[in-house]
């Protein structure tokens, strides 16, 4: 497995490849890897003939009161990782070679990007369109796998590709949850054991919105009344946000009368947890 620091020689390689007509596949991630990212690794491996990890908490994607500095990081432990999946490479650049010093150029989705978690973090998606647009020009992937716990990045990564005519194929993957049902997250480590307890709300409050669809409830407003009396019973909770809407345009719904993605932002102590899922009436 190949360890690149350098965009110079991350684009010789994969032209070296090009040559030979091998497929790539790239997975895009902030590091701290856990069995969700591997499971993006997998489905790249089963795809591309290589498989290109990149590692880069990318400090264009946090607010100034954002943990950019606390996010947590552990380079020789997703190195292990990755090395037992069978990835070919791992491009790990850092900030001064992705933006040097005068980068004044940025990419950004305005619509998809106004609600949602959009809404409470200025600028965080304009950060993410232009590291993942940089990855995918200096990478030239035919996949790229994102997951959808993520799901508004998702959708704003596929607009940018679509309206900017890029070649790259956007694969969304499943969430993947602990054994309790909780949304495996690189910001899970910061939570207490107490904490921990408190955030399976986000789970649970998923179920209900399902489960008061799948009897009958169409009003938006009432199923996010129920929704946030469930979360806010927990201790240390404080909900963010909780959102009814269109999966594909994320314009908020009223009533709920075909599929809609139920999607949550809340605070358990001092770490931001989301969830999501699409339910159908």
């Amino acid at each position: 497995m190949k360890i690149i620091e350098k965009i110079s020689e991350m684009k010789n390689l994969i032209r070296s490849w090009k040559e030979k007509k091998l497929r790539i596949a790239l997975v895009p991630t902030m590091g701290y890897l856990h069995e969700g990212h591997l499971s993006l690794v997998r489905k790249a491996k089963a795809l591309g003939d290589k498989t290109v990890v990149s590692i880069f908490v990318n400090p264009l994607q946090f607010g100034p009161k954002e943990d950019f500095r606390e996010y947590p990081r552990d380079l020789e432990r997703d190195k292990a990782l990755l090395e037992k999946e069978g990835v070919d490479t791992v491009f790990v650049p850092l900030a001064e070679e992705m933006y040097p010093s005068n980068f004044q150029t940025y990419v950004e989705v305005t619509q998809l990007t106004q609600g949602l978690c959009g809404a409470f973090r200025p600028g965080h998606f304009k950060g993410v369109t232009t590291v993942v647009l940089k990855l995918f020009n200096i990478i030239e992937p035919d996949w790229a796998i994102f997951g959808e716990k993520d799901y508004q990045q998702l959708k704003v990564i596929q607009q940018m590709v679509k309206d900017l005519n890029l070649e790259v194929k956007i694969i969304g993957c499943p969430t993947v949850r602990e054994k309790d049902g909780l949304a495996m997250s690189s910001r899970n480590t910061y939570l207490s054991s107490e904490e921990r307890i408190s955030a399976l709300s986000l789970y649970k409050a998923l179920n209900l919105a399902e489960e008061l669809i799948k009897r009958g409830e169409k009003e938006s407003k009432e199923i996010k009344k129920k929704l946030k009396e469930l979360i806010s019973s927990f201790p240390y909770t404080q909900v963010q946000y909780i959102e009814l809407v269109d999966p594909e345009t994320l314009e908020p719904v009223e009533k709920v009368e075909k599929p809609i993605l139920c999607a949550l932002a809340v605070w358990v102590g001092k770490t931001r947890l989301i969830d999501n899922k699409i339910i159908s009436p």
